[in-house]
């Protein structure tokens, strides 16, 4: 994929490290090899190095030049500790468990890299479910300041050059909350836009919070939920255009825009759409997939005060590389 290439060239000169805990996964090491033969970053993968090298050899894979942390004898390990404790005192955490989460549990300890600077972002999840993802980033890593919100979004590729950015579109979010509030919604478009920005290069990103409804055109909770979410974002004075609720047709479409919507700096032209839950996203992406014939790049996960990504746990080993090329993107000032 064109964007994600321009990406690895991007980040090379960088020295970017991302951290791939799940080394017992062969995909993962697979992945390692890719990467350093490629050479846009460096793989750091965590466990016993003898029991890496060992497993490398026998998949095959040449992983000479990955980092590899063991949590057992890390010198930072009780730094690690202290932190963890600090985090979660509210929640009964104490050293002994703690130590026993670093040590027994592969994304909290990469997790911790990431908080700790000693690594520029996580990729995980190909041997884990999304909530373990999800679950260590939040308690080690946190969101983003001013947000509360972890979400995803997903980069849509079609070969109708009229839409979006020349073809390219956001939808968000598409994996990870049901039914998101008002808040949510804003904090989702926020995220959003930081992520098409960092990772697709959007240079005038507009924003369009999709609805049944356009402009008041119909009423009831599920609109008055996407209303809510605009006048909140109204609120917070943020660097792009935006508007809602609107349509999909009066979003993308000019001539449906300039009837239903006069006046509107997105209707027509939006390139970052926000569903108002995650079946409307999830089905809109996989409509758009099947009957546009476009590819999709995600659902990435975005609102976290770090790079951390979860992976399908059926994803082949280039897409492990493709996130960590995203990872590393978003990690660059």
């Amino acid at each position: 994929m064109e964007l994600v290439q321009n990406l690895k060239a991007k980040v090379k000169p960088l020295g970017k490290k991302i951290v791939l805990p799940e080394y017992e996964d062969a995909r993962v090491l697979e992945a390692t090899a890719l990467i350093l033969k490629e050479g846009f970053a460096t793989p750091v993968l965590v466990g016993n190095p003898e029991d890496v090298k060992a497993l490398a050899q026998k998949e095959g894979f040449n992983i000479d030049g990955a980092e590899i942390i063991n949590p057992e004898t890390y010198d930072r390990l009780p730094e690690m500790i202290d932190v963890f404790v600090e985090k979660r005192a509210k929640k009964g955490m104490t050293p002994e468990k703690a130590k026993a989460t670093m040590l027994g549990d592969c994304l909290f300890f990469g997790a911790m890299l990431v908080h700790l600077g000693v690594v520029d972002g996580m990729v995980a999840g190909s041997a884990s479910p999304t909530a373990n993802v999800l679950r260590a980033a939040l308690q080690v890593v946190g969101t983003k300041p001013g947000l509360k919100t972890v979400s995803s979004s997903m980069f849509v590729f079609t070969d109708k050059k009229q839409y979006g950015d020349e073809g390219m579109l956001v939808f968000s979010d598409c994996g990870v909350i049901p039914n998101p509030s008002s808040e949510q919604l804003a904090d989702i478009a926020m995220s959003s836009v930081e992520k098409a920005r960092k990772v697709g290069n959007m240079a005038n990103p507009r924003v369009s919070f999709l609805s049944f409804s356009t402009k008041g055109s119909a009423s009831s909770p599920e609109v008055d939920k996407v209303v809510a979410a605009v006048e909140l974002l109204k609120e917070r004075n943020v660097d792009f255009d935006f508007d809602g609720e609107l349509q999909l047709d009066a979003s993308i479409e000019p001539s449906v825009a300039e009837r239903k919507a006069p006046g509107s700096k997105v209707a027509g032209q939006a390139n970052i759409l926000i569903f108002p839950d995650l079946q409307a996203a999830n089905i809109g992406y996989k409509l758009v997939q099947r009957f546009a014939g476009a590819t999709a790049l995600g659902p990435l996960i975005q609102g976290l005060a770090a790079p951390i990504h979860d992976l399908s746990r059926g994803c082949f080993a280039t897409d492990i590389v493709d996130v960590v090329a995203i990872a590393a993107a978003e990690s660059a000032e």
